[in-house]
């Protein structure tokens, strides 16, 4: 009865799902929109579902459990926290099955539309919801942060801030600055609408040092890095010219937000709604 109530509670928060937007000047090269049955799954033949990783200090254990990770059955998907009576949280977590590479010459730009839960600030202490990127090269064994990090949006505890931050070369400094990485900021006008996030990966310079990447909050511009800022071609071979998949998760605790503390709420009011995901590129 409770997975109903919230189920049907979900649908309505979903409303105003639609379709990926075309962007001008660019073909789209891949869309999930997230169609399904009320309490479905995702579509596994476009995504994996990770259950079997912990990094920075994070408490929840995610899994593919219909309380943690479904379809609205209003296009979107809803990662949603939850806890269980011995404290112990649980989460999910989602990477795409492809992985995309920015072509010579062209313009790639990743794009997806996000909205958190309508709980109060002071009841997300410790939710860290994500729309990044990692390097496929990370999946055949090269290491963090070698394998290159594109985090598109990243949030925490529910301040209206988005952060878009690159991670590259080796742990303790280097190019990017590790672990802090080389990130920007942005205000976020409101915490329960809908906002789109782009990163856009533009390589018609022809020429690596004066390549771009650059984030996006709503068309808005917050944050640039060229190949020159990195100083290393190879370095930047990881961020610009190899390719990456895309992840989703709501992350609970860990060293950037904190653990959740007595008034962080479980459920629907710290969800991660996600209204689709599309890569675009220029032909």
């Amino acid at each position: 009865m409770l997975f109903q109530s919230l189920a049907f509670f979900s649908l309505a928060l979903s409303a105003r799902a639609t379709l990926a937007p075309n962007v001008q000047g660019m073909n789209m090269v891949w869309q999930e929109t997230f169609v399904g049955e009320q309490g479905g799954m995702v579509d596994l033949t476009q995504w994996n579902i990770i259950t079997d990783i912990h990094n920075n200090q994070e408490l929840e254990t995610y899994t593919q459990s219909g309380s943690n990770m479904q379809l609205s059955g209003g296009q979107t998907l809803q990662l949603v926290p939850q806890q269980a009576a011995n404290g112990e949280w649980t989460s999910s977590r989602i990477e795409s099955v492809q992985s995309w590479t920015p072509a010579p010459g062209k313009v790639m730009q990743v794009q997806a539309a996000l909205r958190g839960g309508d709980s109060a600030v002071n009841q997300k202490q410790g939710m860290w919801p994500a729309f990044w990127m990692l390097g496929e090269s990370m999946r055949t064994g090269t290491p963090w942060p070698l394998c290159g990090e594109l985090d598109i949006f990243e949030q925490i505890n529910g301040q209206l801030t988005g952060y878009g931050t690159a991670h590259c070369d080796h742990v303790g400094g280097g190019a990017c600055n590790e672990p802090a990485g080389l990130g920007e900021s942005i205000a976020i006008p409101q915490d329960d609408q809908f906002h789109t996030w782009s990163l856009k990966i533009d390589r018609t310079s022809n020429n690596w040092q004066t390549e771009t990447i650059q984030w996006f909050m709503d068309g808005t511009l917050f944050h640039t890095l060229t190949g020159a800022q990195m100083g290393d071609e190879g370095v930047w071979a990881t961020l610009a010219h190899s390719p990456m998949y895309v992840i989703l998760n709501l992350a609970v605790g860990g060293t950037w937000p904190g653990d959740p503390n007595e008034a962080t709420l479980p459920g629907w009011g710290n969800m991660f709604e996600v209204q689709y995901v599309a890569v675009y590129a220029t032909a």
